[in-house]
């Protein structure tokens, strides 16, 4: 198991549209994610800065940010795309992060 995080930012004002396109996650989009080998998979934010931060558990050899060429993340990512800060592509901005601490 290997633990993956990143950052995306959110466009402000949008935190409610943000949580209520997440509680209503396509099925197809969640079973794509879990049928990686993704994980206990939260996203948190940062309302002070709109930066959101995501963690996830992995138990493959890759993580969400592996299926940009899948026409579901595609779909998703442009029906995202007006709330958040984006590539070209419409996926979103993301930038990894590295662990310094863990305590299990």
């Amino acid at each position: 198991m290997e633990r993956f995080a990143f950052k995306m930012k959110l466009k402000p004002g949008f935190k409610e549209e943000y949580r209520k396109r997440h509680d209503e996650i396509w099925p197809e989009l969640s079973e794509l994610i879990r049928s990686t080998g993704v994980y206990d998979y939260s996203i948190f934010l940062d309302e002070e800065s709109n930066t959101l931060f995501a963690v996830q558990k992995v138990s493959g050899e890759g993580s969400s940010q592996d299926l940009g060429n899948n026409p579901v993340v595609q779909k998703w990512w442009a029906y995202m795309a007006d709330i958040m800060e984006t590539n070209p592509d419409k996926s979103p901005v993301t930038i990894p992060l590295e662990e310094v601490f863990y305590l299990e």
